[in-house]
């Protein structure tokens, strides 16, 4: 279900079409708040990712461009990797193929994972 505005007006639209969009964005907002990145850093890099080939043309993988963006400068800004950004992917994915239906994901579930 689709994050939405609270009631009134016109702002009954969805602004996040998932949790996960809320919270890359929610993580952005956190790290310039930081200071790790300013906002002019965010949209250079962000428009560097809309911008390449294969960008959706409805905007349907614009929070996907936002993640990549957040990479790119953790990367940039020598926070982390791309090794360790791939390789918590991969534990992500294992993680959600091990846990059963309607239980929440957790790295934990990782079958690979060492502790």
């Amino acid at each position: 279900m689709p994050f939405r505005l609270p009631a009134g007006d016109d702002r009954d639209a969805p602004v996040f079409a998932e949790p996960w969009q809320a919270q890359a964005f929610a993580l952005a907002v956190a790290l310039n708040e930081r200071g790790l990145f300013t906002w002019s850093e965010w949209a250079a890099t962000l428009s560097g990712e809309l911008a390449k080939p294969g960008t959706s043309h409805d905007g349907g993988d614009y929070y996907e461009h936002w993640l990549a963006a957040l990479e790119t400068l953790l990367s940039e800004k020598g926070v982390v990797g791309p090794e360790l950004v791939d390789a918590l992917t991969k534990s992500w994915e294992r993680a959600a193929h091990a846990t059963p239906h309607g239980q929440p994901i957790r790295l934990e579930n990782d079958p690979e994972r060492i502790s």
